[in-house]
């Protein structure tokens, strides 16, 4: 009887165990449950935010694309917006008031004027061993120099129309430039109809007032009697790519030296352009041009073998070739602090043809009216720098020489001199802008132009622009 008594009361008391245990297991498998359903929900909170992680940097590498593509746009279009003629605001830039007023003309005037110190009187001023038109004048005192009035408008949806009336120093009014352009052919594609500065170069388009310094480099002056203008027609397109791409045509009567035919088709020319950026504070612009040209009865003189004033005339073909590079730095991209441009330009000229050099013997000359074959081969460019130091305060230098290079008289050797001279100018000015709507400028040149001769130029400058012309970049 004992031993059944034992058992049952060791039964009893490892019932009560057992059940202990068998909640304790039931409380782990709770536990491991929970554990992996908060590991399971982690996991997958962590999950979602990588994925959104991803999804940002994704987002933010498209925005600095579209940022990319935004600036170069940007900068494309600075840079066509600079190669507009005579730098006036363009219509479409502007924010009319009304309908009404969006066809109205934006008449604009600039006002330049000069004080010259020149060395002397030097009479029938020339660049030595160049054919250049006629005699550039220049004098000491005060001159009102070339002022311009201006009107420009949108004809209607498809065109808009320009007019450039220059006023002489010595009195008279003259077109500088007159054209109808098309605004709508789409696809990149312009064309131009009238009176206007070539796109050939980079400093072709720019009128005085726009230049960096007061005078003009030697190379427009004798390439082509300052800058060169075209009766006709020009078409140009620009290439739908990041990097900026223009390229055109213009077809012209030929009567702005080097040509001078004035009738029918007397020239054309070609030429590109193109730009970009190196990084968001450097940007560039270069571009290569041809002009084909005829002369008839091109009038230009030179002092002959006796010293005295001779004219000639030229017939024959010119043809010439124009590379020019532009680079400009700015902090940022932004010039309002600081800003430098460098620019240069290298032409190539060659010309075939016959020169009489008219009889000078009555004044002492030594030419008889001999009509003789002539060619040459030359060539000249600039470089030059303007560097903004500090708001509205800017300096300059700029470096001018041409190369006589090879030429031929004919018959005419006997009576003109052949020089191994290569004309150079120096240039430094400073200059202050109060707002983009005026300029004070001293300049001095170092002029060898003419051999034999060094002359000191001073200069000091006032640009004033009154009405609806566009702000220049200061």
């Amino acid at each position: 009887m004992l031993r059944p008594t034992l058992m049952a009361a060791a039964l009893a008391v490892a019932m009560p165990a057992l059940s202990a245990n068998a909640r304790a297991d039931e409380n782990l498998d709770a536990l491991r449950a929970e554990l992996k359903q908060m590991k399971e929900s982690y996991e997958t909170r962590i999950q979602a935010l990588e994925t959104r992680l991803q999804a940002a940097e994704i987002q933010a590498n498209q925005a600095a694309h579209t940022a990319d593509k935004a600036v170069q746009a940007a900068d494309q279009a600075e840079i066509q917006a600079q190669r507009a003629s005579a730098q006036a605001a363009p219509v479409e830039g502007t924010a009319p008031a009304s309908r009404l007023s969006q066809f109205n003309p934006e008449i604009s005037l600039i006002l330049q004027g000069q004080y010259a110190n020149l060395d002397g009187n030097i009479e029938n001023r020339n660049i030595t061993g160049f054919l250049s038109p006629g005699d550039f004048e220049a004098s000491s005192g005060f001159s009102i120099a070339e002022s311009e009035l201006v009107l420009s408008a949108s004809v209607d949806p498809y065109f808009r129309g320009y007019l450039n009336a220059a006023l002489d120093p010595d009195g008279g009014v003259g077109v500088e430039e007159a054209w109808a352009e098309t605004t709508a052919l789409g696809h990149g594609f312009t064309v131009k109809a009238g009176r206007f500065l070539s796109a050939l170069g980079y400093q072709n388009t720019q009128h005085p007032h726009a230049w960096d310094f007061a005078t003009n480099n030697l190379m427009y002056d004798a390439a082509f009697g300052g800058a060169y203008t075209q009766n006709g027609a020009q078409v140009k397109w620009v290439a739908p790519t990041d990097l900026y791409m223009e390229f055109g045509a213009e077809f012209g009567n030929g009567d702005s030296f080097p040509s001078t035919t004035s009738t029918g088709l007397g020239d054309y020319t070609l030429f590109s352009h193109f730009g970009g950026d190196f990084d968001v504070s450097n940007s560039w612009t270069a571009g290569l041009s041809y002009l084909y040209g005829k002369a008839h009865d091109r009038e230009s003189g030179m002092a002959d073998l006796n010293d005295v004033w001779a004219d000639t005339y030229f017939n024959g073909n010119s043809t010439n070739w124009i590379a020019n590079f532009v680079w400009k730095w700015a902090p940022q991209g932004n010039p309002t602090e600081r800003y430098f441009k460098f620019a240069a330009e290298y032409f190539w000229r060659d010309e075939r043809g016959n020169l009489l050099c008219a009889d000078n013997t009555a004044a002492g000359g030594v030419c008889n009216g001999t009509d003789s074959a002539y060619s040459s081969s030359q060539s000249g460019g600039y470089l030059q720098g303007v560097y903004q130091f500090m708001p509205h305060w800017r300096v300059g230098y700029r470096y001018d020489r041409l190369n006589d290079g090879d030429y031929n008289f004919g018959a005419n050797d006997p009576y003109l001199p052949v020089y191994d001279y290569a004309p150079t100018a120096n240039t430094v000015m400073v200059d202050y802008s109060p707002s983009e709507f005026s300029r004070l400028r001293l300049q001095y040149t170092q002029n060898k132009s003419m051999i034999d001769i060094s002359e000191n130029q001073f200069f000091v400058q006032y640009i004033m622009s009154l009405g609806a012309h566009g702000a220049h970049k200061y």
